[in-house]
């Protein structure tokens, strides 16, 4: 059973070129989508997100049709490269906005929030603001805020890719964890090949905006002989 679904799904930037996808992921699944940066690797998690809208196509997540649905009402949860922390809130606010607007939490969304920053290893750490943090402890403030939204699918855009090597294995182990516990899909925008083979259970090629089917991860390190994942994998030999 997927737990998401994307059938012929077509979409231009006003002058730009097409864009196609074509695609299931499973539940339960850690998708990488791979591909140089342009191809459209963003813009597919934001079709899915409903951040953009597709001139056709359908998008399901568990088998019903929310192409059309607005962001609010899809089952999905996005973490940015930027981490779209407000400056000026709280570590505990910034993670409280999963649960709404609002910022002056009741007794027992305050607990919520608290839980949702132990998960993280952010315990006692609601009171700073996000210039006090490290960029690791920035996105974890941003994987605890997804926690609170509750939906089983979690779309990371490249977040960890200005980390350096330790801090990002500690991440993706991170979000390993919390994908087990919450029994989350994952699908993750990524350039780096290390990262997608030791996180990810499959994998997907964006190529010229035009991605069709997955592979198992295994092929990250025996790609097909002259497929555009070997073509691309060899353009790619020490991604950033």
């Amino acid at each position: 059973m997927s737990a998401a679904s994307v059938k012929n799904l077509r979409f231009a930037y006003a002058g730009g070129p097409d864009m196609h996808f074509d695609f299931e992921v499973a539940h339960g699944a850690r998708l990488a989508i791979m591909g140089a940066s342009g191809s459209g690797k963003s813009t597919l998690l934001h079709l899915l997100a409903g951040l953009e809208t597709p001139q056709s196509g359908i998008i399901r997540f568990d088998h019903v049709d929310l192409t059309y649905t607005e962001p609010a009402a899809r089952p999905v949860s996005i973490v940015f490269q930027d981490n779209n922390l407000f400056g000026h809130l709280t570590v505990a606010q910034n993670t409280g906005l999963g649960l709404g607007s609002r910022l002056h939490l009741n007794p027992s969304q305050a607990a919520a929030v608290e839980t949702a920053l132990s998960k993280v290893a952010l315990s006692g750490m609601g009171k700073r603001l996000p210039r006090e943090l490290s960029g690791g402890e920035r996105q974890r403030v941003a994987l605890a805020r997804c926690l609170l939204r509750n939906r089983k699918v979690l779309l990371l855009d490249e977040p960890f890719a200005a980390l350096g090597p330790a801090m990002r294995i500690d991440m993706l182990d991170l979000v390993k964890d919390l994908q087990r516990e919450k029994n989350l899909t994952v699908i993750m925008v990524t350039h780096n090949r290390d990262d997608a083979a030791y996180f990810a259970t499959d994998v997907g090629l964006v190529e010229n905006g035009k991605l069709s089917g997955t592979m198992p991860v295994a092929a990250l390190h025996d790609p097909v002989s002259g497929s555009a994942l070997s073509a691309y994998l060899g353009r790619n030999q020490n991604p950033s």
